[in-house]
């Protein structure tokens, strides 16, 4: 009862206490408090946003208005960027972004590939289904081509020739292929040749010759060194200038710890031998010296007949197996038996055993041929010059003087000494490969470098320096939100609660005041006396009055209010 009572009392004191102040001063407490809501809301949002960052750059209309329709199902967030060539999503949420929209096919890019086979209709003639494999065959190279880091967009444009059935009459394939690179970036010379032979090698019967690739400036990468007005490609080019970089590196490592570091100078220009040589030279050596001769082969043929022209030889025997026998080998005539001595009337002696025959001496014919083959001593010699090679070598050093502590400790310049460059110019010439045969130079020079000061642009101050900026720029919101709610909490909110409270205080007194005053009181019900003056006050005789009569109270303490105002 007394806890329902006290509560009761506060209520109603609190809400006298707010009818009793002035409605201006009671709004200015309720703007106060409603700013300091805003701000601190305001905190809470700004701190809870989260980071965006890239989901998709460089999309078409077509398929960043698919990405953007996805999003907005997926209930997620997203912005543009300020070039309105991204799409940003929260930091978060960018792979499982990804992952869903890879799910539905987006982004599904401006090229298509091998995938246009899929949707083949019914009833597709030849040519169509010709036409949709070659633009399938050139979305599948345009999407290998992109791949490459320096290629921001690539075309490609095949020209695949019909077959037929002569084979004289067919022609060869073709390609040509539209680069867009990235800003500052380029191809080397062996990348652009990887792209023409991946565009080769995917087309059959396709030549890397056939092949064109351009830039997007209409420059053609894919020429050759021998179309190149100079007669030098960029390779050859790149080697001139490595070799002379590496040159003048080897100058300058070898001086620097003799004359000191930033002492030093070198330029070299190197002649270099791009053209490509090659003889074949075959001799062959003599068998008349004195080395014996190796024989290869040897054929001798013999041969030897009788040369009897008038020689008759009468037929003696029965014809048959022995008279159709091959003559005997005919004898020389030392070796012939000696004729029987002829009778004084003329008729040989053996003329009575049988028919009789003339015998001349036979003559024989001979013939021996020799044929011999000797090794031939051949030899064969194939000279390739290399490519490259340095013709001629033209080096100029510079070196500073030598720095010399004076008297006053100023120092001063002192050229070096006959001695020393004397060393320096042996150094050089070894550290290039110095070679008068080739017809190098070599010029060392010992001068003074000048002391004016090279322009250095002036420091930033602290207060200008990008890091600083950027971090007050991402840390102003957070002070600005601070100083609009200490200047709320501090202008508005404390003047009006310290005027609330001293209104409160003010009144408290003013009671405890009137209170310990003699003050007659109506009696209470239940017959009890009232305080008269001059008598003690009891305390507990008076909240007692304030339990059994708190209307009477209030409308003293009212009245109290009343006359102070």
């Amino acid at each position: 009862m007394d806890s329902a009572l006290t509560a009761s009392s506060a209520q109603a004191g609190s809400s006298n206490r707010l009818s009793t102040l002035p409605v201006r001063q009671i709004l200015t407490l309720l703007a106060g408090v409603a700013a300091l809501a805003v701000i601190v809301v305001a905190a809470l949002g700004w701190v809870r946003d989260p980071d965006y960052k890239v989901l998709f750059a460089n999309l078409s209309d077509r398929d960043g208005g698919a990405v953007v329709a996805a999003l907005s199902q997926m209930n997620l967030p997203y912005r543009f960027s300020e070039a309105g060539g991204a799409i940003l999503v929260p930091s978060s949420a960018v792979h499982e972004a990804r992952l869903k929209l890879a799910s539905q096919g987006l982004p599904k890019g401006s090229t298509v590939g091998f995938e246009l086979m899929e949707s083949q209709r019914f009833g597709i003639t030849q040519f169509q289904e010709r036409l949709n494999f070659q633009r399938g065959l050139e979305g599948e190279l345009t999407r290998s081509i992109q791949a490459l880091a320096a290629v921001q967009s690539a075309r490609v444009h095949l020209a695949l020739p019909t077959q037929n059935g002569f084979l004289r009459a067919q022609q060869k394939p073709s390609a040509s292929v539209l680069l867009s690179l990235h800003p500052g970036r380029s191809l080397e010379r062996a990348q652009v040749a990887g792209i023409v032979h991946l565009v080769a090698s995917s087309v059959p019967e396709m030549a890397p010759s056939a092949v064109s690739v351009l830039d997007q400036t209409g420059a053609l990468l894919s020429a050759n060194a021998a179309s190149s007005p100079g007669g030098l490609d960029a390779g050859q080019l790149g080697y001139v200038r490595q070799l002379e970089a590496t040159y003048v590196q080897r100058i300058v490592d070898i001086l620097e710890p003799i004359v000191g570091r930033e002492n030093v100078r070198a330029q070299v220009t190197a002649d270099v031998d791009f053209t490509q040589v090659e003889a074949t030279a075959e001799q062959f050596r003599p068998n008349q010296g004195s080395e014996p001769a190796a024989v290869r082969s040897q054929q001798v043929s013999e041969s030897s007949e009788p040369a009897g022209a008038g020689t008759t030889v009468a037929a003696r025997g029965v014809p048959g197996a022995l008279s159709n026998q091959p003559a005997p080998p005919a004898t020389a005539p030392l070796n012939a038996p000696r004729a029987p001595a002829t009778p004084a009337g003329g008729a040989p002696a053996a003329a009575a055993a049988g028919s009789a025959q003339t015998v001349s001496p036979p003559a024989v014919a001979s013939r021996r041929d020799a044929v011999t083959n000797y090794e031939v001593d051949r030899t064969v010699r194939v000279t390739r010059n290399p490519s490259g090679s340095v013709r001629r070598l033209s080096a100029a050093v510079v070196i500073n003087h030598r720095r010399i502590a004076g008297d006053e400790g100023k120092a001063t310049a002192a050229p070096l000494g006959q001695a020393e460059m004397e060393s320096v110019n042996a150094l050089v010439r070894e550290a290039i490969g110095f070679s008068a045969d080739r017809g190098d130079s070599i010029n060392v020079v010992n001068a003074p470098f000048s002391d004016q000061a090279q322009p250095v642009s002036p420091e930033l101050p602290f207060w200008q320096e990008p890091a600083t900026l950027e971090l007050a720029r991402t840390s102003g919101k957070q002070l600005l939100l601070l100083v609009l709610a200490l200047a709320v909490v501090f202008a508005v909110i404390r003047p009006a609660a310290r005027s609330l409270t001293g209104a409160s205080a003010g009144r408290a007194r003013r009671l405890e005041a009137r209170v310990d005053e003699e003050i007659p009181l109506p009696a209470p019900s239940g017959g009890v006396a009232a305080a008269l003056p001059g008598q003690p006050r009891d305390p507990e005789a008076i909240l007692r009055l304030a339990r059994e009569n708190p209307a009477t109270v209030a409308n003293v303490v009212r009245n109290w209010v009343s006359n102070e105002r």
